[in-house]
């Protein structure tokens, strides 16, 4: 190899070559292969055909089929409007009323470990993956693996399109039976559909909450209300102060009407008889017994009367006329409040959401993947492609020398 890279040493072949043939052409020198040159043949048979060929026999020999099966999906509303034509309908049904937070927080759940964990709960993912281990170790689960070795291979076995200006939605899910994929398609529609479910029964507690709490506070306003109301009429053993006023009054129109009926009868009295007469002296006393009456009526309703339960009339009336204000109150608090809540409860419902299907994971009969065409020729592409610049990288430090 020095003598290869001599100077000096190819300079005299040069000389050589010249003499072999004076006066005439330069005679070539034979081809001969050269260490480097094995080098290169061997490098690119372990670089690009020995990988192309380990992989093609892997792809086409040990690896098993797998079957995709593919759903589509949408957030919408239930307050947007219906399509009035079939053309026109996907957009309108689709585009515009998918919810944009809600189908990204979908994007993520369906390839979280939460999905992961639910749909092994339901159908037994470890075991579906992990039934070709013996016979496709490098496609297959590895069983006994942890929960997160299980969400790794189903970030491998899944693929989720989203396009956020439609919202519409596609799950591939591949597995190594028809059936399976089937099943593990719809478990996915079927959690999708119960999270978004979930999602909308937190945004109607949220929408709710406030007005509900409000209602619970205006109950306790009238419950607070009615009980002081009830407190005070066994407290003065009336139910109504104001009927009773009136009832006074009355009985003080009464007493009025008496009294003038007995000064007219006095009058008449002492026209027709003597001043001695017993008849003057008992109507005058009848007139007396009124007038103390009407006295002492009046005098329950002054600032030192007895009113019914030991108060006071205008301490009474106050103090009833304060509750009926507050149970008024109360009552109109809670009245407003449950219109409230109605109606934040009928909008909650108006703008519920819910998972609209349009591709259902039908039955699958042809397998699709591993694509073993194309990941054939993609390994040979880099393989040769990597080849390629490291040879041409070390012809190049080379000829630098």
């Amino acid at each position: 190899m020095s003598e290869e890279f001599s100077p000096k040493l190819a300079h005299l072949n040069a000389e050589r070559v010249h003499k072999a043939a004076p006066g005439g052409p330069a005679a070539a020198l034979p081809a001969t292969v050269k260490l480097r040159h094995r080098g290169l043949l061997l490098s690119f048979v372990l670089m690009v055909l020995l990988p192309a060929t380990a992989a093609s026999y892997y792809l086409l020999a040990v690896a098993r089929d797998q079957y995709a099966s593919t759903i589509g999906f949408t957030v919408r509303s239930s307050d947007s409007a219906l399509a009035s034509d079939f053309l026109g309908g996907l957009g309108a049904a689709f585009g515009s009323s998918g919810s944009g937070a809600d189908s990204e927080i979908l994007y993520e759940f369906i390839r979280s470990q939460e999905m992961v964990r639910r749909i092994d709960d339901r159908l037994d993912l470890r075991t579906l993956y992990a039934r070709f281990f013996r016979e496709d170790p490098l496609m297959s689960y590895e069983p006994g693996g942890t929960i997160e070795d299980l969400t790794d291979y189903w970030d491998r076995m899944l693929r989720v399109s989203y396009d956020a200006g439609s919202g519409l939605m596609e799950v591939r899910v591949l597995a190594f039976e028809p059936h399976d994929a089937q099943a593990i398609a719809a478990a996915v529609l079927d959690e999708s559909s119960s999270m978004i479910n979930g999602l909308a029964a937190l945004a109607r507690d949220d929408a709710t909450r406030y007005a509900r709490a409000d209602v619970d506070r205006a109950e306790r306003l009238v419950s607070d209300a009615r009980e002081a109301l009830t407190t005070f009429r066994l407290r003065y053993r009336i139910d109504d102060p104001e009927a009773d006023i009136k009832g006074q009054a009355g009985l003080l129109n009464t007493l009025q009407v008496q009294l003038a009926e007995a000064l007219i009868s006095y009058d008449l009295l002492t026209a027709s008889v003597q001043s001695d007469d017993p008849r003057i002296a008992k109507a005058e006393n009848r007139i007396g017994v009124i007038r103390a009456r009407m006295t002492a009526e009046r005098d329950k309703f002054g600032a030192e009367g007895q009113g019914p339960g030991g108060a006071t009339y205008a301490d009474a009336i106050a103090g009833f006329e304060r509750l009926m204000a507050d149970r008024e109150f109360a009552e109109l608090t809670y009245a407003a409040s449950r219109a409230a809540l109605d109606a934040a409860v009928a909008e909650s419902q108006r703008q519920s959401r819910y998972l609209v299907a349009y591709i259902h994971h039908s039955a699958v009969e042809k397998s699709e993947f591993p694509q073993r065409s194309l990941i054939i020729a993609v390994i040979a592409a880099f393989s040769f492609l990597a080849w390629a610049i490291l040879s041409l990288v070390y012809y190049s430090l080379r000829d630098r020398r």
